[in-house]
């Protein structure tokens, strides 16, 4: 199991314990992977002393921040199961789900990843950012991304080794996992408030990562042609979302803040 970390001390305790929790009722051995992301808090310090005491628990600590998806990336590069699940440590995603992730793999499947049905604490513009995002994709290429997911998923040890063979600098995980194709189902799941903490990826920080053409449209997955009429598309796209939405004051995340190049695309 791959858990990215960043500055998640206030809910790393909990996040083991309820992760422990779900792995001991399954018959199936496991290792605990967490991945901290240059965490600037006490996370690494906590991680490490868990996994003192576990030896169920492994950390891969980076050197500073380099990102969600690297973090996710590194992790699945160093898994070495029959199956590798992806899962963030705010437990806005619940680990009570695997049992049924596992049993869909159990049953043939390839990929499982959780769909949301609901997303509470989350503000209307995370929402509907993160729905336009999608959609739009859809419209931009032929990677069938499913909507209203996010990383959370099981992947079989054949995926997971083809995903380490495309050795992207800017991974997209979801995006690469559907283009990658095999057979995939999807578990559906309310999504819950964070635990605890706030938010590590942040609107202003999401939208400077997903403004990186790289990134957006994953190499490995567009064609060159197709992704020039993306560009195009996504920059008409771009142009009269931040018309209407320019010097529009929004409060968000408890603070006052002017989008004055904003880019709808909250994951």
């Amino acid at each position: 199991m791959v858990i990215p970390l960043y500055n998640e001390e206030a809910v790393i305790e909990q996040t083991y314990q309820r992760l422990k929790n779900v792995m001991e009722q399954l018959p199936l051995d496991y290792e605990l992977l967490f991945v901290n992301d240059g965490s600037k808090d006490k996370t690494l310090a906590l991680v490490q002393a868990i996994s003192f005491a576990d030896p169920h628990v492994k950390c891969l600590a980076f050197s500073r921040n380099f990102g969600h998806q690297v973090a996710i990336t590194a992790g699945t590069d160093y898994a070495s199961g029959d199956a590798v699940v992806i899962i963030d440590a705010d437990l806005q995603d619940p680990p009570e789900l695997i049992p049924e992730m596992v049993d869909k793999w159990q049953d043939g499947y390839d990929v499982v990843y959780a769909q949301r049905s609901k997303r509470d604490g989350e503000t209307f513009f995370k929402k509907w950012s993160a729905k336009m995002f999608y959609r739009t994709l859809h419209k931009l290429t032929d990677v069938e991304i499913p909507v209203d997911t996010g990383d959370f998923r099981l992947m079989d040890r054949k995926v997971y080794t083809e995903l380490k063979k495309l050795n992207e600098k800017n991974p997209f995980v979801r995006g690469l996992v559907s283009w990658l194709g095999f057979k995939q189902i999807a578990v559906e799941y309310e999504r819950d408030a964070r635990a605890a903490g706030e938010t590590k990826y942040p609107l202003k920080k999401n939208a400077q990562t997903l403004h990186r053409w790289d990134y957006l449209f994953f190499s490995s997955a567009v064609e060159v042609s197709e992704l020039r009429r993306c560009r195009f598309i996504w920059r008409w796209f771009q142009l009269h979302v931040n018309r209407a939405i320019s010097s529009i004051i929004h409060k968000y995340d408890g603070k006052w803040l002017v989008f004055d190049d904003c880019y709808p695309v909250i994951v």
